[in-house]
């Protein structure tokens, strides 16, 4: 008999908060289920912990991240531009390239223990981008994958058109996975003009604002997104 799965994922709002900040913190409840799935190891079945699963929401202040893959030439801003302009840089430990994350973007942190739901890293990817092209059709805006992209990209068949909405990037160790998902809601993609998206230079970005037209409400949003969440990965926030 196998240890028992923990669907239950509990959700904290972290509301706006520095990168650094939240990339500690998220490291922090990362280590711990991984330090708790080692002591587990060691321990008779009846003794085990279950681990625990997170999903982080919150967003930032005006920073751009590069993930290990990334390459920096394509932050086309100095450093010393970038403290006139009061952005933040950061090279981090997740995949992918450089992106922005700002005021009006949905941040999304799940810290989920995969042995708790499936073993599996593309699948894992492959819902998360589920989620936010469930949450889009919702809004009337019709969306999907680039073949070759990770993330959530309108017109993705049109060389000319394509244009990404959602950015992704991941670490998975021990099968516990961290960092997440960038979603344009109401951001100021002027942000987006000093890097190259994800490395990809033939490539627009775009916002829910710039395609429907109008603010939108992220908190309404978000819980639409939750709602898709749940659903994917078959899980109960609490």
């Amino acid at each position: 008999m196998g240890q028992a799965k923990n669907k239950q994922i509990i959700l904290q709002q972290w509301g706006c908060i520095a990168y650094k900040e939240a990339w500690e913190k998220q490291e922090d409840i990362f280590r711990s289920t991984i330090d708790q799935k080692i002591l587990n190891r060691n321990l008779a079945e009846e003794e085990r912990l279950v681990t625990d699963n997170y999903l982080i929401v919150c967003h930032h202040p005006p920073v751009y991240t590069l993930g290990k893959s990334g390459s920096m030439e394509n932050l086309l801003l100095s450093h010393k531009e970038l403290r006139e302009r009061k952005i933040d840089f950061f090279k981090i430990n997740r995949g992918g390239d450089i992106t922005f994350h700002g005021p009006g973007q949905i941040v999304g942190y799940p810290i989920l223990d995969l042995d708790n739901f499936f073993t599996d890293i593309h699948t894992y990817l492959r819902l998360l981008e589920d989620c936010i092209i469930l949450t889009l059709k919702e809004y009337g805006i019709i969306a999907g994958r680039l073949k070759g992209a990770t993330g959530v990209w309108l017109d993705a068949a049109d060389k000319k058109r394509a244009r990404k909405i959602c950015a992704m990037g991941i670490r998975c160790s021990r099968w516990v996975t961290m960092h997440g998902w960038a979603f344009n809601v109401n951001t100021d993609l002027e942000y987006f003009d000093h890097i190259i998206p994800c490395g990809i230079e033939d490539k627009s970005v775009t916002s829910m604002h710039k395609e429907l037209g109008t603010q939108v409400s992220e908190e309404e949003v978000l819980s639409v997104i939750l709602k898709h969440f749940c659903n994917l990965f078959d899980a109960k926030l609490q």
